[in-house]
């Protein structure tokens, strides 16, 4: 619980103000009794009550003004509210390097598949968008809610020379940005996922892509996808295609997301829900006050209820 209006919370020295105020007239009260030494004249006067239902009306009063003093302070509660403009893209590699197949039938077609699983498994209130990166980084499904465009884009992949994940990233930077009227003024939350096996040989660095992220405050999330075994044959030559784990990584943590390593598309499947689900809800502040409201009520018409019936008066 947190409180909407904390500087309120400084009139709470008014409670053991009262305290000591009602202990002073208990005190009082007790020597204006023992001073008065015609004691039959006093029974007479004071009849015998039970002592502890003096204290009952005051602590009950004192109860119900420390719950309203809370109240007053607007305390608040967090609600996990539904983030309907949440926005998911999507970076897929399309390098040569991807044609590998020491993941089944081969880096490409798996990540494909993955991707297409993730995104058919989003909530509705999800957006999600498509960014292959090559030589270069191209948008090819804008976020929506259009799950079958975003499939669809994904189905129509081209593999091509070269590598460009800080191209990739700026990329989908910029499709958050122009995702409404409204984002470049308060862009919606978002999440990258880029999937890659590796290592960024053209545009942009991978340190200007972290910085970029990290101004937008829209973390990227690395897969790193392949084994140390992977090969390809390009032009009649067998060529390593080793997954660059470290560059990844770097990616990851720059930018305040994570790195994932996803040998398989089952693993993929798994890594891409659990960062879908990490941005479902945001954490609200709602005022409960009321509630307190209603809490120090009930306890003034107890304090009431047994003044009345013990002294027939009010506190």
């Amino acid at each position: 619980m947190t409180f909407l209006s904390p500087e309120r919370l400084w009139l709470l020295i008014l409670l053991p103000m009262m305290v000591a105020l009602y202990v002073a007239l208990q005190m009082r009260r007790r020597q204006y009794a023992v001073r008065f030494t015609n004691l039959a004249l006093l029974s007479q006067v004071a009849p015998k009550r039970p002592g502890w239902r003096r204290h009952v009306a005051a602590g009950l009063f004192l109860a119900m003004m420390l719950i309203m003093l809370i109240g007053f302070a607007r305390p608040a509660t967090g609600v996990k509210v539904p983030r309907d403009r949440a926005t998911v893209m999507v970076a897929v590699d399309v390098s040569l390097s991807m044609m590998a197949k020491d993941v089944a039938p081969n880096r490409f077609e798996a990540a494909k598949d993955a991707a297409k699983k993730f995104i058919r498994d989003l909530p509705g209130r999800f957006n999600v968008g498509v960014v292959s990166f090559a030589g270069n980084a191209n948008l090819v499904a804008a976020p929506s809610a259009d799950r079958q465009a975003a499939i669809a884009s994904i189905d129509q992949l081209v593999l091509a020379k070269r590598t460009a994940i800080g191209e990739a990233v700026f990329t989908s930077l910029q499709a958050v940005r122009s995702f409404d009227a409204q984002a470049s003024q308060d862009p919606p939350p978002a999440h990258i996922v880029l999937l890659s096996d590796g290592d960024n040989t053209t545009g942009r660095s991978v340190t200007e892509a972290i910085d970029a992220g990290r101004t937008a405050h829209i973390p990227v999330s690395t897969i790193a996808f392949g084994t140390p075994y992977g090969t390809v044959d390009i032009e009649g030559e067998t060529t390593s295609v080793s997954v660059n784990k470290e560059t990844l990584r770097t990616l990851a943590e720059g930018s305040g997301g994570k790195a994932y390593e996803a040998a398989d598309g089952g693993q993929l499947s798994e890594v891409y829900s659990s960062i879908g689900s990490s941005l479902g809800f945001k954490i609200e502040h709602r005022d409960i006050a009321a509630r307190f409201t209603g809490i120090a009520l009930l306890l003034a018409l107890a304090a009431g209820g047994a003044s009345l019936a013990w002294f027939s008066r009010l506190p």
